[in-house]
């Protein structure tokens, strides 16, 4: 893998989420996306909203990301008996940039996770990471920083 030296431009979001939907939207107000997961009979229409300018492709694959993640998250959490809080959230930034004269991506995955045991919020974080499929897209392709927040 080659390192970003320079970055140009990062797509930021902010995901959160209930068993009937996931809010993914950016600090801008360029992105809101409200997804729900496949064969939720109760969940409300899928629905995009782009407001001027349009949101970067950083920014949307950072928001399919998060949006994913957090469903593993959630996943992760059932498995380990771990009831999460109120306030958890994924946030990921996609950095475009340039190693040399090449462009790459690179990302940061933030769980938060407000008053988890912080050993506990890394096995969430890490098994979340093993369960997502953009998360395995990626593993050996750029580089990706895990981090969780419990405060």
């Amino acid at each position: 893998m080659s390192k970003i030296t320079k970055v140009l431009a990062t797509g930021k979001t902010r995901t959160t989420g209930t068993d009937a939907a996931i809010f993914s939207g950016n600090h801008e107000g360029k992105l809101e996306i409200h997804l729900t997961t496949p064969g939720n009979p109760v969940a409300p229409e899928h629905r995009f909203e782009a407001v001027e300018a349009h949101p970067t492709a950083e920014q949307l694959f950072a928001g399919a990301w998060s949006a994913c993640y957090s469903a593993a998250v959630g996943i992760s959490a059932k498995q380990l008996n771990v009831a999460l809080p109120a306030g958890t959230a994924v946030e990921i930034e996609v950095d475009l940039g340039l190693g040399g004269a090449a462009y790459f991506i690179q990302a940061r995955i933030n769980l938060i996770v407000p008053g988890l045991d912080a050993e506990v919020a890394a096995k969430i974080a890490h098994a979340a990471d093993a369960i997502c499929p953009y998360s395995k897209a990626t593993k050996g392709n750029i580089d990706v920083a895990i981090n969780v927040v419990t405060a």
